[in-house]
């Protein structure tokens, strides 16, 4: 049953948010996203991304962190497919309206690629929509799309019978500001030469819309076509911009209008009773996405009396330099005999693996995926290119230094609170080293360089990958580092990297692997990297999704199994 407001007056106009509410146009959304979103760079967006301090929720400082370093939604977002651009663009930018301006129009450069894609959200919304019309409810659609882009879905969705049905629609060019500005909410009052009051309704999905309707002074009503469970929505909300009301679809709608109806008998033309359709189905969540279940929850360590750590894409984000440098590398491989010393497709470990080869031989760059995915690091790109060859990869190593020196420099914590964790290592005797592949020359650097006072009094050991004739995924690096701090190499040892390449490093030196997963693989693709097979035998003894996991799991060992 629909949750509402005592208050709540019955309604002489409805008007509508359009994705998300009214059609469901997910399909074009996410790949104009999925194309957007590496473009910040260029867009000077990168630096005016909202502090994760300053994010209204966990959640939204989650999506921040994950775009910062990524350049694109997180997996959940888009195996789930729950929330709309606007909101998007108002949780990673805040109140800052002109870098929301700047993304919202980027957007709509790449949406013009795809839009088109448009269907009911739920099964019967025309008949609904009719059912409100022969009740002498007004209807209106207010939406932040483009009007080249709304008319056009109008004229496509249910094959253009839906035009019929608005006495107004108002889209984000005919006002001066996006959502939650409420002036698209007010310009269609206007329109319709109605008063802005409670009678007026406004249908939306999301958090963004309850804002703009409290902002403009109407009744906000959140359609719940995602399946938010009803805490996940309280949380969202204050006593202030609550919704007026709670609908899970269009036949929970009816009912509301239908209990207005007998406290308000003259409210409609028709009484509901008499002109709802036959019930449809309510919308069904979307298939949850599969979390890794090599988690910390379910797994039992020895306790660590030293922690290693891979630096790049661990404990910091250095990915901006890293891309820019194997983009200037790759056309230097024919000259230097590499591109025949890549492995055959048979000898792939998977065949993302092969097709990985196969583009660069072929083109001398990686796949467009692959720098959008912005996953895999270069020690890893050249392990799925050369395999065991060593001399190749060597070559690999050393072309790509040349070409970093002309773009490191930026380095950044990868989360907020990294360092509280290095310390709280130390507070409880735990020793703290680092181990990358990165040349020392690179890596003193950036040491000295995160978070402007540097880390370098956090370790107590590093060794970097000129410091030893063997880089990861040869355990040589880890072994020395256990020499140097007079500890033996064993499970207390935890080696915590974000590759294959760490933890096959830390199966072959007899150490705990700690899979960071800030990429956020879902079970699937872990079980790829991962198979556990005669020939790719090694697999993370636990995954850790961000530091926050990482520090339980560290505490859970010290204080030990109930």
């Amino acid at each position: 049953m629909a949750q509402f407001s005592e208050e709540l007056p019955a309604p002489s106009v409805m008007v509508f948010d359009w994705h998300g509410t009214l059609v469901d146009t997910h399909d074009a959304m996410f790949s104009a996203m999925e194309e957007m979103l590496p473009q910040l760079e260029e867009l000077g967006l990168v630096e005016r991304l909202l502090p994760e301090s300053k994010c209204r929720t966990a959640d939204d400082a989650r999506l921040v962190r994950y775009i910062r370093i990524f350049r694109r939604l997180h997996p959940r977002i888009l195996a789930e497919r729950r929330v709309s651009r606007t909101d998007i663009f108002n949780a990673i930018f805040g109140d800052d309206k002109e870098a929301r301006l700047i993304a919202h129009q980027a957007y709509n450069e790449c949406y013009r690629k795809y839009f088109g894609k448009v269907r009911p959200f739920q099964q019967g919304a025309y008949d609904y929509l009719t059912a409100l019309k022969q009740m002498d409810i007004r209807l209106a659609v207010s939406t932040n799309r483009n009007r080249e882009f709304l008319d056009k879905e109008l004229q496509t969705v249910d094959e253009g019978r839906w035009q019929k049905l608005f006495d107004a629609t108002v889209c984000a060019d005919d006002v001066t500001e996006y959502k939650p500005d409420p002036e698209v909410i007010t310009r269609a009052l206007e329109k319709l030469d109605l008063p802005v009051d409670a009678t007026a309704w406004y249908v939306g999905d999301s958090f963004v819309d309850m804002v703009t309707a409290n902002r403009a002074g109407v009744s906000g009503i959140f359609y719940n076509g995602a399946c938010w469970e009803p805490e996940r929505i309280s949380s969202w909300f204050t006593s202030r911009d609550a919704p007026s009301a709670i609908v899970d679809s269009f036949e929970e709608l009816m009912d509301l209008l239908a209990l207005l109806e007998r406290k308000q008998p003259e409210a409609f033309r028709a009484a509901p009773a008499e002109v709802r359709p036959r019930p449809f189905p309510k919308p069904v969540r979307p298939t949850p996405r599969e979390e890794p279940d090599w988690h910390p929850a379910v797994v039992r360590l020895i306790r660590p009396a030293v922690v290693l750590f891979d630096w790049h894409a661990t404990l910091v984000d250095t990915l901006d330099a890293m891309y820019h440098a194997v983009d200037d590398m790759f056309p230097e491989f024919e000259g230097l005999g590499l591109i025949d010393r890549m492995l055959a497709p048979e000898d792939s470990k998977t065949p993302e693996d092969a097709r990985l080869v196969a583009h660069v031989r072929e083109f001398a760059r990686l796949h467009p995926k692959v720098k959008a995915d912005r996953k895999i690091s270069r020690t890893d790109i050249f392990e799925v290119l050369f395999g065991d060859d060593q001399d190749a990869k060597h070559a690999a190593h050393l072309a790509f230094n040349r070409h970093y020196r002309n773009h490191y420099g930026t380095v950044k914590a990868f989360e907020p609170r990294v360092r509280d964790v290095l310390e709280g290592l130390a507070r409880l005797g735990i020793q703290v080293g680092v181990i990358t592949n990165r040349d020392r020359e690179f890596f003193e650097y950036e040491l000295a360089a995160v978070e402007d006072t540097g880390w370098t009094h956090l370790f107590e050991v590093n060794v970097c990958g000129d410091d030893v004739p063997l880089r990861k995924p040869h355990p040589d690096q880890l072994l020395l580092a256990a020499e140097k701090l007079h500890y033996p190499a064993d499970p207390s040892v935890w080696y915590v990297g974000d590759s294959t390449t760490d933890v096959i490093a830390a199966k072959r030196a007899g150490m705990t692997a700690v899979f960071f997963n800030g990429a956020q693989w879902d079970q699937p693709w872990l079980n790829q990297i991962f198979p556990g097979t005669h020939k790719h035998p090694d697999k993370p003894d636990v995954v850790v999704n961000d530091f926050s996991e990482f520090w339980a799991l560290v505490l859970a060992c010290e204080i030990g199994p109930p």
